[in-house]
């Protein structure tokens, strides 16, 4: 038979989180650069359902912000009182009217819960004919979950909430993962029949479940292949074991798709993260947001970059990049931080305690080490010498500073924006360039240098500088009296 695209997939955001101790609501926390809530909406819109809902609660306002940027295709229902999984389900329903067809219900912490298994279930739920069909897991350790009972011939009889169960049936180990899917045609009928006398005194899903069992209608379940992925995230020690599982996930992806990771235990790659084959992720990479890496590229060990574009056959070490473009065969670090803007063009460099930020730096040119380049445009085949400082902000405004093609610019140069120095240009070493250089110019801005014989001696008599000055005099067969303004001068 062929499956029907759910009719709603429903996601329930609501809870507070409190054992997250945050500010933050619980589903909009990350791992691998998405929110809780996006991996699941991830994983089931892939579904292509006809409606994708939210039940939204504690930090609505947040997490309505949220949704509104990333899900825009997404609708939020709010649960005003935190009622339980059946009144919450059931506040959709009142809110959206009947729904005709499949409704899958899922959590909205549940980060790990593959599209692959929603499309099982949903499968099974609509080749078997099902009212309702449960996703379950086998798990090591069943505390704090559901525990399905199951009868004769294993049907499924009802699901016992923790709390509610016998000590026979907590020894369950097959667990409900909270995820479901339901014939919409009835389950409007049986929330409305779902009670609170509960541990919780909330309505519960689960006996929605239970409700349509002793209607006499089909229940069935859908064991999930790794238990791993209905598990939920309530607390720091969770999201933390979550993000590893997941960044695991993520890096077996890439190592099969053909990049080399030398040490996948220091390597972390967010989900956006876009590499082609040949790449090489040395230990202790960071590739965060929607960075991507063109093939041959080297990256590592110890960089972090985000939102960045690096391309092909490019090298980057020891280095933090924001929102910058490294172009093909460009060589960047170690120790370089590239800031939002920064664009490197093809067998460019930037080298060893080198800034950049807002600056396109064209092919070939190089700025080996030392230097700022901040709001900047450098042409072909240039240089800028070790502890160039370009000057771009007066206190109130930022203003830009353009470097020609094959310009050689001297070490310790001040560029002091605005300023263009043409192509070819040179300036000397230790320059404060404020004025514009015409092309093929040699620029020189520094005073001239003046001696002072003798100051060491009369100024700072006795220190290991002027014994060393004194030998070296010697040695030349010169030496210093101490005369006049020397060590017996009354001047201060």
């Amino acid at each position: 038979m062929s499956v029907q695209r759910p009719a709603a997939v429903l996601v329930l955001a609501a809870g507070e989180g409190t054992r997250m101790k945050s500010k933050t609501p619980k589903v909009l926390h990350e791992i691998c650069g998405r929110a809780l809530v996006d991996h699941v909406l991830a994983a089931a819109g892939a579904l292509d359902p006809e409606r994708l809902i939210v039940v939204i609660g504690h930090g609505r306002e947040q997490v309505a912000d949220h949704l509104a940027a990333e899900w825009p295709e997404a609708r939020h229902v709010v649960q005003e009182k935190p009622n339980g999984t059946g009144h919450a389900v059931r506040t959709v329903l009142e809110a959206e009217g009947p729904i005709t067809g499949t409704i899958i219900v899922t959590c909205g912490d549940t980060p790990l819960l593959r599209t692959e298994t929603l499309a099982g279930l949903l499968e099974r739920h609509q080749r078997e004919g099902n009212a309702v069909t449960v996703l379950t897991a086998e798990v090591p350790d069943p505390t704090g979950y559901g525990r399905i009972v199951r009868g004769p011939g294993g049907a499924v009889l009802r699901i016992v909430e923790e709390k509610d169960a016998t000590p026979e049936e907590r020894a369950i180990r097959e667990v409900n993962s909270g995820v479901y899917a339901f014939d919409g045609a009835v389950l409007a009928d049986a929330l409305r029949r779902v009670g609170t006398a509960n541990a919780q005194g909330e309505e519960y899903l689960t006996d929605a479940v239970a409700i349509l069992r002793e209607d006499g209608l089909r229940v069935g379940a859908h064991v999930a292949g790794d238990h791993q992925e209905i598990e939920g995230v309530n607390d720091r020690v969770q999201l933390a074991a979550a993000r590893r599982i997941l960044n695991d996930r993520i890096l077996r992806a890439h190592m099969r798709a053909g990049v080399t990771i030398v040490d996948p235990a220091t390597t972390w790659i967010d989900a956006g993260v876009t590499l082609e084959p040949d790449v090489v992720l040395h230990p202790g990479t960071q590739l965060k947001g929607t960075t991507s890496v063109a093939t041959g590229a080297q990256i590592g060990p110890w960089c972090t970059l985000t939102d960045t574009v690096v391309g092909e056959g490019a090298v980057v070490r020891n280095a933090v990049c924001e929102q910058a473009v490294i172009g093909p065969e460009a060589s960047v670090g170690p120790f370089a931080y590239l800031r939002p803007g920064t664009v490197l063009g093809r067998k460019g460099k930037i080298g060893t305690y080198v800034e950049t930020k807002n600056a396109k730096i064209g092919e070939g040119s190089k700025v080996p080490h030392l230097t700022y380049v901040g709001d900047a445009t450098i042409g072909v085949g240039s240089n800028i010498g070790a502890s160039t400082v370009f000057v771009n902000y007066d206190g109130v405004n930022k203003h830009h500073t353009v470097v020609g093609d094959h310009v050689r610019v001297g070490s310790d140069t001040m560029l002091v924006a605005p300023v263009t120095i043409g192509d070819g240009a040179y300036t000397a070493a230790g320059s404060v360039i404020t004025q514009d250089v015409p092309p093929g110019a040699m620029a020189v801005a520094r005073s001239r240098q003046r001696n002072i014989e003798g100051w060491v001696r009369r100024r700072r008599p006795g220190t290991p500088s002027d014994e060393a000055a004194q030998r070296a005099l010697l040695a030349r067969g010169q030496r210093e009296d101490g005369a006049g303004e020397g060590a017996g001068s009354s001047e201060q």
